[in-house]
């Protein structure tokens, strides 16, 4: 069964989408029956395999058009709710990319207006597809690494001056009086706050207690590139997850899973898992890992469960707000970061060695002695 799809965004991250398409238009599961993009892709940017999809600028009419079953969103951020709720409306289903919305009130506009619309929606985060997640899960239920302290996340990427000019949306915090919220803890990094909160076993927004948040900024952006979170769940679990953009070596985010025998590391890129425990060797596991839009195919067409539906991102979405809410990021003073010159981004000296502990002690920068860390923000 060829399920005809329309994607809506094929630039960009967008060109990962058209590969993963052509991938399981191969398998014969779906076919690819429009483009949305406002400037047409030109044959060159059309993966061989995909024949000659529709294209239009006009998101409905091209649903309209191609008899779409399914819409896959990966536009920017502010455009994802009105985008979703035009497909509900002509009853396709949808994968939506994340984040999901850039406020919690956008957020619910569009998960209400999904389920009163009777289609379903997965979410984007790639990472909750990964077999690691309730592999994990089974481990701290069996007390593989006893009580549960809390969970950790450290994001260290690099991007260079020129990534926050790649749209006019990138690095900002509002365009045009509309959200965006394009920090690094809601968009590049997203997936470690969002799988943290899954191995807590806390996804939904009625988990969340509490939200402390230190955001600061080394490029000239609005948006914050440097930054933690620390959520303390309703149970009382801490979650604490750090991030930036600014790496001097940048290397594989992770989430850490802190027992009171032992821990439990996963480098959720690349499904990757490390038991360690109080009188055991480490023990290393690679997993599987579910496509998002394969699933979603098949919840339509045999009923197979969804694995990440919009309630189930309603605690990232809570950090999502709570970054939204806090003061806009402080800028780092000169002598604390420098321009690498050959890669023309910035670094923060020192700043890896912080992501890494404040994920290893659930700390935030301030807690850690970061002399430029602003005054924690804590909403409930």
């Amino acid at each position: 069964m060829n399920v005809p799809i329309v994607l809506a965004g094929a630039r960009g991250h967008g060109r990962w989408h058209l590969d993963n398409i052509r991938r399981l238009q191969d398998k014969g599961i779906v076919r690819l029956a429009g483009i949305c993009e406002l400037t047409p892709l030109t044959a060159d940017e059309i993966p061989e395999g995909l024949g000659t999809p529709e294209q239009s600028a006009d998101f409905g009419a091209l649903l309209d058009s191609t008899g779409a079953r399914i819409a896959v969103i990966c536009t920017p951020i502010p455009t994802h709710t009105d985008l979703a709720l035009t497909a509900a409306g002509k009853g396709v289903h949808l994968l939506l990319e994340k984040p999901p919305a850039p406020s919690y009130a956008e957020f619910r506009r569009m998960a209400d207006g999904v389920a009163a619309a009777g289609v379903v929606c997965q979410i984007g985060f790639q990472s909750l597809g990964s077999h690691a997640v309730p592999a994990i899960r089974t481990m701290i239920d069996e007390g593989a690494i006893g009580e549960i302290a809390g969970i950790g996340g450290a994001g260290a990427w690099a991007r260079p001056e020129s990534y926050y000019r790649r749209a006019p949306w990138a690095g900002r915090r509002r365009l045009n009086g509309v959200d965006v919220i394009d920090g690094v803890l809601t968009n590049p990094l997203a997936h470690a706050v969002a799988t943290a909160l899954a191995l807590a076993g806390a996804p939904s927004a009625e988990d969340v207690a509490t939200i402390e948040t230190e955001l600061v900024r080394a490029n000239d952006i609005e948006s914050d590139d440097t930054s933690c979170v620390r959520v303390t769940t309703a149970e009382g679990l801490p979650v604490t997850v750090a991030a930036t953009l600014c790496a001097e070596d940048p290397d594989e985010p992770y989430v850490v899973v802190h027992g009171s025998r032992g821990r439990i590391t996963f480098w959720y890129k690349q499904d990757r898992v490390l038991l360690q425990r109080a009188d055991h060797g480490p023990e290393e596991y690679e997993y599987g890992r579910t496509d998002l839009l394969e699933n979603l195919v098949d919840h339509l067409t045999d009923g197979t469960g969804l694995v990440v539906t919009p309630e189930a991102t309603g605690s990232f979405m809570k950090v999502v707000e709570a970054i939204r809410e806090a003061p806009d990021p402080a800028p780092l003073p000169e002598g604390v970061w420098q321009l690498l010159p050959g890669e023309q981004r910035r670094v923060v000296p020192g700043i890896d060695g912080l992501v890494a502990a404040a994920a290893d002690t659930l700390a935030l920068y301030s807690e850690l002695g970061a002399p430029w860390a602003p005054a924690k923000e804590v909403s409930t």
